[in-house]
């Protein structure tokens, strides 16, 4: 595998309750990690891949870090506690981007997702920048070419940006042209938007494209907009940019946001998707390390990331 690695083994570490009961059990005692890239060999288990990338937040003037965060987010979902679901998690390491090489790096992840899909398993992508989004989605769309493929943004950002090279903020414009390019229709809904964080160019865009948009200010009532979304699609591909959540639940990313929607707000919403039996891939993508000084903001992901994996049916 091109640009991969495995996870270290240290990333998995936590307290043992084990003597208390056999089932006293935590994320680093119940995940499997794998010495190499074998998901043929985990069939209905969920692939946990992490994609070490800045280059997409450099190449859209952000501020990088963001490739530390798979084995940030893996230290803060070590210690908690494993329930249903949780077993199933398999770690398949990481990808690691070659600066300046970002699109070689994609091609190694869409590979590696199209790859994990086809042997049956279900993908968990810890990002890196938004620009792990065009990567995983290009290797779902792949693994499925005559489904009907519903991606679901979780984002302050529209994210359909035209520029000269693929960034963070051009991945469904990337995706949308992917599609043209399979003779396949382009769904997408992104949910968290913040009007003041999008130009009227991205609106038109967005238009243009039919893309279904719920703005931050009505997220509390997208529930029944996202299950119309989710009933027409076959498989679902869930993306979540950390930065949707409010500054001050989420202040380690890139673009922080002045208003956001509450991670009680978003689970709410993910909840529904994860239950469906459609929902075939997820990431988090912008956590940047760099700017959490105390380790919260890495808890507040972890946590979402682990509610997925209890409820994804």
């Amino acid at each position: 595998m091109i640009n991969w690695q495995p996870a270290a083994p240290t990333l998995w570490q936590g307290r043992d309750d084990s003597a208390e009961s056999s089932n006293a059990l935590r994320l680093f005692q119940t995940i499997t990690l794998s010495p190499a890239f074998t998901p043929e060999r985990y069939r209905e288990q969920i692939a946990l891949l992490g994609f070490a990338c800045d280059e997409g937040v450099k190449r859209n003037q952000g501020r990088t870090g963001a490739a530390g965060a798979p084995d940030a987010l893996r230290k803060a979902l070590a210690n908690l506690a494993s329930h249903d679901g949780h077993n199933r998690l398999v770690d398949l390491g990481n990808i690691v981007a070659q600066a300046p090489d970002l699109e070689g790096a994609q091609q190694a992840l869409r590979s590696a997702v199209k790859r994990c899909q086809q042997a049956e398993m279900r993908t968990f992508v810890l990002g890196g920048g938004h620009e792990t989004a065009f990567a995983h989605g290009a290797g779902v769309l792949d693994a499925f070419p005559r489904s009907k493929v519903g991606i679901v943004n979780l984002d302050a950002h529209l994210d359909l940006r035209h520029a000269d090279q693929a960034t963070s903020g051009t991945p469904f414009r990337q995706l949308a042209q992917l599609c043209e390019e399979q003779q396949r229709e382009f769904h997408y809904a992104c949910v968290g938007v913040s009007r003041a964080a999008n130009t009227q160019a991205l609106w038109d865009e967005a238009q243009r494209r039919g893309v279904t948009v719920v703005e931050d200010l009505h997220c509390h009532q997208a529930q029944t907009q996202l299950a119309q979304f989710a009933a027409n699609m076959d498989i679902l591909y869930l993306t979540i940019d950390l930065d949707v959540l409010p500054v001050w639940e989420m202040p380690a990313v890139s673009a922080p946001a002045a208003l956001g929607v509450p991670l009680a707000t978003l689970l709410g919403l993910i909840e529904p998707l994860c239950r469906s039996g459609k929902l075939q891939a997820v990431d988090m993508v912008e956590f940047n390390p760099r700017f959490d000084d105390h380790g919260m903001a890495a808890r507040v992901a972890a946590r979402l990331g682990w509610q997925i994996a209890h409820w994804w049916h």
